[in-house]
Formats: C-alpha cells, structure tokens, sequence
C-alpha cells in the first residue's frame, strides 16, 4: 500500500519479509534501468540490521543472475571506524550477506579505509574515491542512482546523529563525526550527496520505529531530525516500511 501524505511515498507491507522482497525488486529494476540509460548503476548502501534481509535476497536468485553486476558500484553510506574485519563494521555485514555469494568486480567495491588511523583521513581519501569514481570534479556533486537509508529511534540517519557537526556540513560529501553517545568517530556521507540522489530509499521496520517515522515524515517536525532534513532535490523520496513501523498494528 502506498501512502502520498507526509514527506516522500510511503510503501507500507505486511512484514519485515516482504520489505525486503520489495527493495530488491526495487533494485533490480532501477539497476537495469540505469545501465540501460547511463551504463552503470550507481548505489549507496546502508549498514545495520535492517538491510541485511535484502542484501542477501539479492545475493539469491532470481536477482544474483538478473543484476548486472559487472555495472554495479557499491559504496557505503557511512560506516563505523573500526576494522573491515570487525564484527561492527558496515562492510562486513555486506561483504558475508552479499559480496561473498556473487560475481562482482573487485573495483566495483568501494569500502571506506575505516581502519587508517587518522578518521577524518579515512573521510577525505573516500571523498576523493567517490568524485573519481564518478569522474565529477570539485565543484559538483556526484548522483547516485540509489541511496540506502535507516531510521534511527532519536532520528539519525547513516551516521548523521543530533547534536553533531556533520548536520552542517556542506561543503564536503564524506566527513568524520564523532558521536558522543558512542563515544566513537563514524565516517559518513553528507546531506549534499543525499540531495542529489535519483532516489532515496529509507529502509524501516518494528513498532518501535512508528513514532520518529512518523515525526520525520511530518512536514512540521521533519527539521528537528537528522532524518527528516534529507530531501532529494529532484529525486525520489520513498520510505519502505513494515506495518509496525506504519503505525498499523503489528507486523
């Protein structure tokens, strides 16, 4: 079911299951079409719980075969500043739900050197991945075919948390934030990339999430939310939520 009001399209299904079976048919069709029209397909991928359903949905038929992998090019929206080993780290999550079970080029894999021991080095050798990549010189600001996108329960999104300074930065695509409720630096991608996006895809399941979804779609409340401050500039805003996640009944 497809809701209009409120920031963006909301998708509501039945289950944490068929969210997942959604966003990879979602996939695959924008995949397709992207290489169709511009060769490649461009994607931002979120880390978490949540995606992994999807990821390894993807790594299944009828989607392992159907995807052109080959012109596929996976970056991460943010990732923690740990080790691409560490059980907390975005890329492995990835790498064993995904990478590890299709056929894609090595080049075609662009992780964040979150091990490098300077974070903010780490940010800035991945802006300079992502505009070379793109081949977009400084200036101008790369376009994703897709962005993945989570909810967190005060309303971050990626690793754009309240309170710290990476909601005000844009005049660089990929920063070091440190996030003081964990204590830790995050390397994540900026509003400006998110902005340009073709299409912004918020992945969110549970009860739990029913309020801030709720807050963060609300044109009223969007702003007091890190969440609620991304909006493509002349892409798709779309929120692909469970019933719980909704605000209708259980999942």
């Amino acid at each position: 079911m497809s809701v209009a009001q409120g920031r963006g399209r909301l998708l509501v299904f039945p289950d944490p299951d068929s969210v997942a079976r959604a966003a990879a048919q979602d996939f695959a069709r924008r995949a397709a079409d992207a290489v169709a029209e511009r060769g490649r397909f461009m994607v931002a991928l979120s880390g978490g719980r949540t995606p992994r359903r999807l990821y390894a949905l993807l790594a299944n038929e009828p989607y392992r075969k159907a995807v052109p992998w080959d012109r596929t090019h996976l970056f991460w929206g943010d990732e923690r500043y740990v080790p691409p080993d560490d059980p907390q780290s975005n890329y492995r999550m990835v790498r064993e739900a995904l990478l590890s079970r299709i056929v894609i080029p090595e080049a075609n894999v662009h992780r964040v050197l979150a091990e490098l021991p300077d974070a903010a080095e780490a940010a800035g050798r991945y802006e300079i991945e992502l505009r070379e990549s793109f081949g977009t010189p400084f200036g101008q600001t790369p376009r994703f075919d897709l962005v993945y996108l989570g909810l967190g329960p005060e309303g971050h999104t990626a690793s754009l948390f309240p309170g710290t300074t990476a909601l005000k930065i844009r005049d660089r695509l990929v920063v070091a934030t440190w996030v003081d409720k964990l204590e830790t630096f995050r390397i994540t991608m900026t509003y400006p990339l998110f902005a340009e996006a073709r299409a912004v895809v918020f992945l969110v399941e549970g009860g739990e999430k029913a309020d801030i979804l709720s807050l963060v779609r609300n044109p009223e409340t969007a702003s007091e939310y890190p969440a609620g401050q991304v909006e493509p500039r002349d892409g798709e805003l779309l929120w692909f939520a469970d019933r719980a996640a909704a605000g209708q009944g259980s999942a």
